[in-house]
């Protein structure tokens, strides 16, 4: 700057003089020219503005020509200070396992530029090291958790290098840097397991009680709590493992069997003792390898028939057996053989090297009325070690068959060709004689109760097809309560549950009733011939319909042999008045 005074007429005559703070030390002023000048160097953070005083005065009497002035001379800043951290270094602490996001510190530095002139006091911050684990807000200063999971049985400290830069961070920017040390806390953790996993085996053979296993559990935490051992209940319903609660140890509780399950998934909890809602798990996966306990057995129920007739050397049945054990790694191998005391007279077996056996016929000469049915122990022994074998029976029935090997009879239900009826057409017919047998029953009954004057609610004998059944009981749920006390009768409510029956043992039961009845029929000598009708006189009682009985059955009205009312019961009587009406003396049109 410089001064310059209006009375000064540029002949030398007038001089300037500089007085105020720093006027001899740090500013001097040229006298002849009023010009100021800065003797060393100035510093806006040590000083901003200076206030000086300046005079004209006459060069030859030194006395003043104007008043005295004063004037402030304000430094400009310049970017020559780099931002600092007043605080650093810092010291921080965050719970592990925190959220990605979570605050561990706020760094902060300062420039001493000034902050109301460009860019000089203007920061931004960034991490020279601690990423990928933390992160900072360039703006603000804030360092965060980068990822998630940080583990402190992992790594508990972590070292942070912070660099803060003025003017932006643009070029020719000055910077400072300071450290961050972030110390992970510890959070209670549940145990933790070796493996998720854990897989184990044991014999089927085993005792109760044996090993089977240890699982092994650690605390995390720095408390190292102790961990106590318990099977998860759902996990083995039929409690066939313990546990040792303190060692981890498993042992068998009851029993195996592979055949009923190979691998057992089990559930072992482990607890902390100081900490009980602090729990881990782990799968264990239990095999159990196989024993050879089972012995063979025949594959099949065989029903097996030979005619009286058949030839030696013919193959009556082929044997194949089930093992329900774990096979070799060959496969099973199964040896058939007779027992001592079997027919050997009469049959033999003869190995197929498949692990099937052929029943053959070692002599003929069999006869039904001697002998109707053969029982032959066969002994089925397995390749195991050591060898398991079973006595399993094949019945055989000797059934009477024709020139052409046809069977015609058998005596314990065996199937009848062409020549004969077969099993199915015997039952059959049984079932449609008791049919007409049951209509005959009806008829007769009604007869009788007529005969008696009883009172019929309608014409029978002009449509029996719309008889009306008179009930001396009354049904449950009815408003009338003269027919029963009402504490005997059933609740509306009330449900009678019946447990269901197995229909294959019904089926059973049903086939052994029928071939039992078949097989008296089969040695009843007065029996009919098995495709006659038989006529029965003797009837039952409660039938609704008239009887079909010539017996004590016809009206007055009636002829003796007379069934033309067969026709007008009806179409469910069409067959009745099929079967009559060529009977002489039927009458049936």
């Amino acid at each position: 700057p410089w001064l310059h005074s209006d009375m000064d007429k540029g002949d030398g005559q007038v001089k300037y003089y500089l007085s105020g703070e720093g006027a001899t030390s740090i500013f001097s002023i040229n006298e002849q020219t009023g010009d100021i000048h800065a003797i060393r160097r100035l510093d806006r953070e040590q000083q901003t503005f200076y206030t000086l005083k300046a005079q004209a005065r006459d060069w030859n009497t030194n006395l003043p020509v104007e008043p005295e002035s004063q004037f402030i001379i304000k430094v400009q800043d310049i970017n020559d200070n780099a931002p600092r951290f007043l605080n650093g270094p810092y010291t921080a602490h965050v719970a592990e396992r925190s959220p990605v996001g979570t605050s561990v510190v706020t760094v902060e530095a300062t420039d001493a530029d000034d902050p109301t002139y460009g860019n000089s006091a203007r920061m931004v911050y960034s991490l020279l090291q601690g990423q990928p684990y933390f992160s900072i807000e360039p703006r603000t200063g804030v360092v965060r958790t980068a990822l998630p999971g940080l583990d402190r049985e992992v790594k508990d400290r972590y070292l942070l290098v912070v660099q803060a830069k003025d003017m932006m961070g643009q070029a020719g920017a000055l910077s400072g840097t300071t450290t961050v040390f972030v110390k992970l806390t510890d959070v209670d953790e549940p145990p933790v397991f070796s493996s998720s996993v854990c897989r184990m085996e044991i014999s089927e053979g085993a005792p109760v009680g044996s090993d089977v296993g240890s699982v092994s559990a650690q605390d995390p935490d720095m408390s190292n709590s102790p961990i106590r051992y318990s099977i998860e209940s759902r996990s083995d319903l039929e409690r066939f493992f313990s546990i040792d609660s303190l060692s981890g140890l498993i042992r068998t509780n009851r029993p195996l069997d592979r055949e009923e399950c190979v691998v057992h998934n089990i559930t072992v909890i482990a607890t902390e003792t100081m900490d009980l809602s602090q729990v881990g798990t782990v799968v264990v996966l239990i095999s159990v390898t196989d024993v050879n306990d089972n012995a063979p057995r025949f594959a099949l129920d065989y029903q097996t028939s030979v005619c009286e007739n058949a030839r030696p050397g013919k193959v009556v049945e082929t044997l194949s057996a089930v093992d329900p054990d774990e096979p070799e790694p060959g496969g099973h191998h199964f040896l058939f053989q007779l027992t001592a005391d079997a027919a050997a007279n009469h049959f033999m077996l003869r190995d197929n090297n498949d692990n099937t056996a052929s029943v053959v016929m070692q002599q003929a000469g069999f006869l039904q009325r001697d002998k109707s049915v053969y029982f032959l122990p066969v002994v089925i022994s397995d390749g195991g070690r050591p060898s398991l074998s079973s006595t399993n029976t094949l019945t055989i029935t000797i059934c009477s068959c024709n020139l052409q090997g046809r069977r015609l009879r058998c005596r314990h239900g065996a199937t009848l060709d062409s020549d004969g009826l077969s099993t199915a057409s015997t039952v059959g017919l049984t079932c449609m004689l008791s049919f007409l047998a049951g209509i005959v029953m009806v008829t007769t009954v009604t007869r009788w109760r007529r005969k008696r004057g009883e009172t019929r609610t309608m014409d029978e004998e002009q449509d029996v097809r719309e008889n009306i059944v008179r009930c001396d009981d009354e049904g449950g749920g009815e408003e009338d309560t003269g027919a029963f006390d009402m504490l005997t009768l059933r609740h509306l409510n009330q449900m009678n549950f019946i447990t269901p029956t197995d229909s294959m043992l019904r089926n059973k039961l049903l086939q052994e009733f029928i071939r039992d009845r078949l097989l008296e029929a089969d040695h009843d000598l007065t029996a009919p011939p098995p495709d006659s009708v038989h006529t029965y006189t003797i009837e039952g009682g409660d039938s609704a319909a008239d009887s079909l009985s010539s017996l004590d059955s016809l009206t007055s009205l009636e002829s003796e042999q007379s069934y033309t009312f067969l026709r007008e019961w009806g179409s469910r009587f069409k067959k009745l008045a099929e079967l009559y009406e060529h009977r002489p003396g039927a009458g049936v049109a």
